[in-house]
């Protein structure tokens, strides 16, 4: 098959979208597809484009023997509600030509990965012109967050938007996301259930495993093998409520053997940072590269998972699949019957959002007890183990993704001439 792959964030990122959908690329090529790919130079979570890269040029490089195209687009230094919208906006715009020309190349399917649903337009127009079925996998509900979180608040905004990607959504041949809850969220935008379906995220088990030899991060950071290590890693954004943990390592700071470490950027860096400037008991971290990150992960005696409420349902956070992998237990903020907590409901410890003092609880609580991160976190690897493996998941995709190209093909499902 010949596969066009369509989105904002790819590869060399190193957390959220980007990475799955590089490492989705790469999977694909080596089954034997043909895959090209329109992007935007790597920014996230930074917000600053890499070197080598520029915000204001087309590019066009080949990475693991996959054609890559780099459109230009705004990136904001600090990406308030209007920016993101003028980010996301150009980023659309600037890359139509790019699309148009990938008419000539003729995909049998454009997937087309959200956020930004503003992609969607271009996707679905492209796909009917040259005859391949338009295919959108939703990692984040970025308009429903957008209002939820406050990002955007107007309510006559809210309801023409949600007209708008109702009625965009139901133009994709399939439209799939990452969580059985998400995928309940299709039905309120009125999606058919035919072209539904789940693709969740995964992790490759072999590359993230549980180590108990001594950690370079610790000794780099000077933690003792004795301190216990809470670690957040990933984007430092509007939507995970990181302030939490600033709060708790302020009120645990006489708690000597209670160790918090930060890795990241995005943002609310800058925020974050500041807040926490004169606690000795939190560290800071930039993110790691890919051969770095089972050792970073193993740091932690238990992972931090901040989600604001109304965010649970709207994202599934990427990176909840290398913490269960590292076979240590997740403390996370949800509500009950969300789909973190649901994950979580044997492998960590749900605290509702906000409430800092019960998350300062079950910090002690988790602290204090070697057996229960240890019961947690051996259910946590067996967790990921058994749904998330990254050949299970991607197999699976597959396998959906040869049956909706044969439906208008000369092709068999499993890509031969009839």
């Amino acid at each position: 098959m010949k596969i066009l792959i369509y989105g904002i964030n790819y590869a060399p990122e190193l957390t959220g979208v980007g990475k799955y959908t590089g490492e989705m690329a790469v999977w694909l090529y080596e089954q034997g597809h043909e895959v090209s790919v329109v992007t935007a130079p790597p920014y996230y979570p930074e917000w600053k484009v890499g070197h080598h890269y520029s915000a204001w040029s087309y590019k066009h490089e080949e990475m693991q023997n996959i054609s890559v195209w780099r459109c230009p687009l705004y990136v904001p230094d600090s990406p308030t509600g209007l920016k993101r919208i003028i980010h996301l906006a150009s980023f659309s715009i600037l890359s139509f030509p790019v699309m148009v020309g990938k008419l000539f190349w003729r995909p049998d399917v454009i997937l087309s990965i959200e956020p930004p649903l503003f992609c969607g337009p271009t996707a679905w127009m492209i796909s009917r012109i040259c005859g391949a079925k338009c295919w959108l996998h939703i990692q984040d509900f970025e308009v429903d967050a957008a209002f939820e979180l406050g990002i955007l608040s107007s309510a006559r905004i809210s309801y023409k938007v949600l007209q708008i990607e109702r009625w965009l959504m139901n133009k994709f041949d399939i439209v799939s996301t990452i969580s059985s809850q998400m995928i309940t969220r299709l039905d309120t935008k009125s999606v058919k259930p035919e072209k539904q379906v789940l693709f969740p995220n995964w992790v490759d088990t072999a590359l993230i495993y549980p180590v108990k030899s001594l950690n370079i991060f610790r000794e780099q950071l000077g933690i003792l093998p004795t301190d216990i290590v809470f670690l957040y890693s990933g984007n430092m954004g509007e939507k995970q409520g990181l302030e939490i943990i600033i709060e708790a390592a302020q009120k645990l700071k006489g708690c000597k053997e209670v160790v918090f470490v930060m890795c990241g950027h995005g943002a609310a860096y800058r925020y974050l940072r500041s807040s926490a400037d004169g606690l000795l008991n939190m560290h800071w971290l930039d993110l790691q590269p890919l051969g770095k990150l089972n050792d970073l992960l193993n740091m932690a005696d238990v992972h931090l998972l901040p989600q604001k409420a109304g965010a649970e349902d709207l994202v599934m956070p990427s990176k909840l699949t290398g913490m269960l992998s590292s076979g240590r237990p997740v403390l996370a903020t949800a509500n009950n019957n969300t789909q973190i907590a649901e994950v979580l409901s044997s492998s960590g410890m749900i605290v509702p959002p906000g409430d800092t003092t019960l998350f300062i609880n079950a910090i002690l609580e988790l602290a204090e007890s070697g057996n229960l991160r240890k019961k947690l976190g051996e259910s946590a690897r067996n967790y990921a183990i058994e749904h998330l493996g990254v050949e299970a998941v991607l197999s699976q995709f597959e396998k959906r993704l040869r049956e909706c190209v044969a439906e208008n093909t000369n092709l068999r499902t499993d890509g031969t001439p009839k």
